[in-house]
């Protein structure tokens, strides 16, 4: 048996679980990330299983060139890149690592929220130009937003915006959500959120976090109107994914003082590159953006239990069993 890996090698060798078999009898051959389809054919012509980044590209000429073929996993739990429907097609199942990133992800959520509204920042970088006491002095006349005072909006509401509500509750916040298909009331209640429209939670959340994955309606969704029904001191997050934003948009409403700004953990298109427009907002609204360089899930403990996902599909499969979180309903 032969499995396929974009992916960093040493990545690998440090989250592999030893006491799944499989992990020790099957064998490896590795691409880098952004191996093009043909070096992905010619690598895994024999291969059973093909594990990559969830931001990799899975393209159909590759799946077609690949007729051995029985799993495509995600290293973590976006696929976007894989051509699913292809997959489908083929028979191939699609899984992703459902779950194992939640408490990760909802920690940078957090993490982003008070960054904003402490401005961490342009507070850094004050203080180490000596100006400490007039970045404190601002701050103080200005007056710093807690997060006990605000409004906050997911819009999604899967594993990883519960995980972030469960934190939040405990700052004291009103909490607020929207999705495609409202929760029952046992869950609401437990995870203390609000249902509402996704036009209502703009208009009354003080923090719009985006929580959804990437869809044919999704893409671009924070486009020129959604921003415009966001309140004037209201910011956006994003830990999800960057293809969910508009990025002309939000430069645009940031620069006319439509929105107070935003924190993103993901950015379209990855990796981020210097002429992204988001990077070159104009003199006096550089802070107006925080960026975290997509680790939201990239921690020792999330990244264990994504590999443990992943080998013990492999290791299902191998004994003939259906693997668990299939996406491209095989």
């Amino acid at each position: 048996m032969k499995i396929l890996i974009i992916g960093a090698e040493d990545r690998y060798a440090r989250h592999m679980p030893e006491d799944i078999p499989v992990t020790r009898t099957i064998e490896k051959i590795f691409l880098p990330r952004g191996a093009s389809d043909e070096e992905i054919i010619a690598a895994g012509k024999d291969c059973e299983f093909l594990a990559a980044d969830p931001m990799t590209k899975v393209s159909r000429a590759a799946i077609e060139g690949l007729p051995h073929l029985k799993m495509i996993h995600s290293e973590g739990v976006g696929f976007n890149g894989f051509d699913v429907e292809a997959a489908r097609e083929a028979g191939i199942y699609v899984c992703n690592c459902k779950g194992a990133n939640a408490g990760a992800v909802a920690e940078q959520t957090i993490l982003l929220i008070l960054g904003f509204l402490r401005q961490v920042t342009e507070g850094d970088r004050r203080e180490r130009i000596g100006e400490q006491m007039q970045m404190k002095e601002a701050m103080m006349v200005k007056g710093l937003k807690e997060v006990s005072d605000c409004k906050i909006g997911l819009i999604g509401f899967g594993d990883i915006a519960k995980a972030t509500a469960e934190r939040l509750h405990a700052f004291g916040c009103e909490l607020y959500y929207s999705s495609l298909h409202r929760k029952d009331p046992e869950t609401e209640k437990a995870f203390h959120v609000t249902y509402l429209t996704q036009e209502e939670l703009l208009s009354v959340c003080d923090v719009v976090s985006l929580h959804c994955a990437v869809t044919d309606d999704t893409r671009n969704m924070v486009n020129a109107e959604f921003l415009t029904r966001m309140k004037r001191e209201a910011f956006l997050v994003n830990t999800a994914r960057g293809d969910l934003v508009d990025n002309e948009a939000l430069v645009q409403a940031i620069v006319e003082e439509r929105i107070a700004g935003a924190a993103l953990d993901t950015v379209f298109p990855e990796p981020t590159t210097i002429e992204n427009p988001l990077l070159h907002l104009p003199e006096g609204f550089e802070n107006r953006i925080l960026f975290s360089p997509h680790v939201g899930g990239a921690t020792a403990s999330s990244m264990k239990r994504s590999h443990r996902i992943l080998w013990q599909a492999v290791q299902d499969m191998t004994e003939g069993r259906r693997p668990e979180n299939i996406v491209n309903q095989l």
